[in-house]
């Protein structure tokens, strides 16, 4: 595979990231060369996005099928007021295009879901699962079992949040922290209320 090439306005970009000591040169081709799918574009999502973006990540795959809601702008620093009623894929991508045009971004409307998750994610070479719900999560520990993908999952609920790494390098599972979704699992964790800095905190 050929390295990639940076132009002139991305080397004056990195810089900060060029010059740093164990990342540089190297670790910026890695970056840019990485294809990484973002399971949820709410409050953990508008950090990780923002971040994956603006550190040059080449290529973000975004997969949300809600749209901003007033309720959401306490956490999801990704969106504003005028937001409000669009997609979040779509106002995700414009403004995350705006935030670092270098990066390519695919967006899925639609839910994960068992019929779609394999053939999703078989095309990136990381998934970030910032999803709300249990379902989504045994999904997609599931596909990236099958698919032998590196998960790193976060989640947040009043005051605390998760963060681990699952499947690498033949590494345990979520499923064997946890073997089955609890009662009422489709209930998104953010309706149990989330001190709106967390998010950010985890993301």
């Amino acid at each position: 595979m050929d390295k990639p090439v940076f132009s002139e306005q991305e080397l004056e970009r990195y810089s900060r990231h060029l010059i740093l000591p164990g990342f540089g040169k190297k670790g910026q081709e890695k970056l840019k060369a990485a294809k990484i799918f973002v399971i949820g574009a709410g409050g953990l999502g508008s950090a990780v996005l923002k971040y994956l973006t603006a550190a040059g990540t080449g290529q973000i795959g975004i997969i949300d099928n809600d749209t901003v809601s007033v309720n959401n702008l306490q956490r999801q620093v990704l969106y504003d007021t005028k937001d409000v009623g669009f997609k979040k894929t779509d106002v995700a991508k414009k403004k995350l295009s705006s935030l670092n045009p270098h990066v390519n971004f695919k967006v899925y409307d639609s839910e994960l879901t068992g019929e779609n998750s394999d053939d999703t994610i078989k095309n990136y070479d990381l998934v970030i699962d910032c999803s709300d719900n249990y379902k989504t999560r045994y999904t997609s520990n599931d596909s990236v079992i099958r698919l032998d993908k590196p998960l790193v999952f976060g989640s947040v609920k009043n005051y605390e949040g998760q963060l681990s790494v699952f499947n690498y390098n033949g590494g345990p599972g979520y499923r064997d922290l946890y073997p089955d979704p609890p009662e009422e699992s489709n209930t998104p964790e953010y309706d149990l209320g989330v001190m709106g800095v967390l998010p950010g905190i985890i993301g």
